[in-house]
Order: C-alpha cells, then sequence, then structure tokens
C-alpha cells in the first residue's frame, strides 16, 4: 500500500513589458482599464488552483494514515473495528483493489469465510495482476479443503511476483497437507532463498521432513526455527507448535 511521490507543479510568473514611451502617451483611463483587466490574473497567481497531482497527494495522504490504522487494528485482532475502518476506505475510494482483498483478509481470519471469498474476487475483478489477493483467496480455497483451486491460485500469485514468500509458505503447506512431502520441501527452499521469515520456514519445512520420516532433518529445523522466531505475541503460537513437535521426536531418545 504505497503512497505515490508527486512533483509540483512550478509556478511561472512573467512582466508584461511596454514599449519604451507607450505608457506616457495613455490617458489615465486606458492606464486603470489596463489595471482592471491584470487584477484577476494576479490573484490567480497569489491563490493558484491545486494541481491535479496535489489533489490526490491530499485525498491520500489521509487514506494511507487510515489505511495503517485499520492494518495496525487487524494485527492486535481488533477485526471488527478493522473492517469498520476498511469500509471507510472503500466508501472513500471504491476501487483500490487493495482495500478490498485486505478487508477480505479481516473477514477470513474472523471467521467470516463467504465474505472474504466476495472481497477477494472484488479485487482481482479491479486489479487482475494483484498477487497479494491470489494468496489470499488460495488461503480460503485450502481452508475450504479446494486444494486444486488453492494451488493454481498459488502458482497465479507466484508467477506475478516470485518475490512474495508468504505465497511460497503457504504453498508449501498446502503441498505437505496432500501429502506431498517433497514438492512442500521444494517450496519452503524457495521461501528462505528470498531472506525474510526465516524462523516461520523452518518451522514449516521441519514439519514436512518430520512427515515424510526425515527426522534429523526435522531436528535441525525445528532447532532453527526456535532460535530465529521473533519472541513476538503474534509468533508465540507457532513456537509452542514447533516446541511440541520438536518434543515428540526427541522424547524417544531419552
Amino acid at each position: 500500500m504505497d503512497i505515490s511521490s508527486f512533483q509540483s507543479q512550478r509556478k511561472r510568473t512573467g512582466s508584461v513589458n511596454c514599449p519604451s514611451g507607450t505608457a506616457s502617451t495613455r490617458s489615465q483611463s486606458h492606464t486603470g482599464a489596463a489595471a482592471k483587466r491584470w487584477q484577476p490574473k494576479s490573484a490567480k497567481l497569489n491563490n493558484p488552483t491545486p494541481h491535479p497531482a496535489e489533489l490526490a497527494l491530499r485525498q491520500t495522504e489521509p487514506d494511507t494514515l487510515l489505511r495503517q490504522k485499520a492494518l495496525a487494528k487487524a494485527q492486535m485482532g481488533f477485526y471488527t473495528e478493522a473492517i469498520v475502518l476498511f469500509n471507510q476506505l472503500i466508501k472513500r475510494n471504491p476501487i483500490n483493489a487493495n482495500d478490498f482483498s485486505n478487508r477480505g483478509l479481516v473477514y477470513f481470519q474472523s471467521g467470516q469465510a463467504d465474505a472474504a471469498i466476495l472481497d477477494y474476487n472484488r479485487a482481482l475483478d479491479l486489479n487482475p495482476r494483484l498477487d497479494s489477493a491470489y494468496n489470499n483467496r488460495a488461503n480460503y480455497y485450502a481452508a475450504q479443503g479446494r486444494f486444486l483451486e488453492a494451488i493454481l491460485d498459488y502458482d497465479i500469485a507466484l508467477d506475478l511476483n516470485p518475490m512474495n514468500v508468504r505465497a511460497w509458505i503457504n504453498q508449501g503447506i498446502t503441498f505437505r497437507d496432500l501429502e506431498m512431502y517433497d514438492r512442500a520441501v521444494e517450496s519452503f527452499e524457495a521461501a528462505l532463498h528470498l531472506g525474510r521469515l526465516e524462523g516461520h520456514i523452518y518451522a514449516e519445512r521441519g514439519r514436512a521432513y518430520h512427515l515424510r520420516g526425515d527426522w534429523n532433518c526435522a531436528i535441525a529445523d525445528y532447532q532453527k526455527a526456535i532460535a530465529e522466531l521473533p519472541e513476538l505475541p503474534a509468533s508465540e503460537r507457532l513456537r509452542l507448535q514447533v516446541e511440541g513437535w520438536l518434543s515428540e521426536l526427541l522424547e524417544p531418545l531419552f
């Protein structure tokens, strides 16, 4: 959700020069008329009409602040408040695909799956190249057990943006749910190359190794995940899961 930078329009001011001696030959009434003719133009220079880019920036700034507030509410789990804020954004600008995709994600996180899929589809109607909306819709399909549709949407998201680390992770989880462990590991390894969310990726790849029977690889990934996962409330649930999976593997050794 980016703010485009705009270059402000330069005001060009000029002076009108009279030929030498012309002013002295004019009557006083003509001079007054000339002053009246030029006064409105001078007023416009002092109070210029805003450039369209400037007007767009003025609208974008409050929208950006409102969007940041909505995302912050969602991250804190205040889904109802976040949806209210996204409603305001969409009312202000009903053709912003990102706002529909983000509101759909909040609907999905709050258990309102039917509302979520409507927003994802609307986002893709507005912008068929929005990779995050394909990723979000794929998550919806996977939650519904519609795995083929999920994989297809993940593929589209990654074709549009190979740097979408979340799409790689989610695709790997879906392959793992389908017991396609080799494909799952491939997706997780592609995600690792992007250098982000390593703790999350090690946790999910470790689980794929675990289920495939590669216990040594699983233990190594679980230990890396515990070391890499940030100590934040958002990561606490995954950390507890990883510790539980690691205990399953280590208990027979004691």
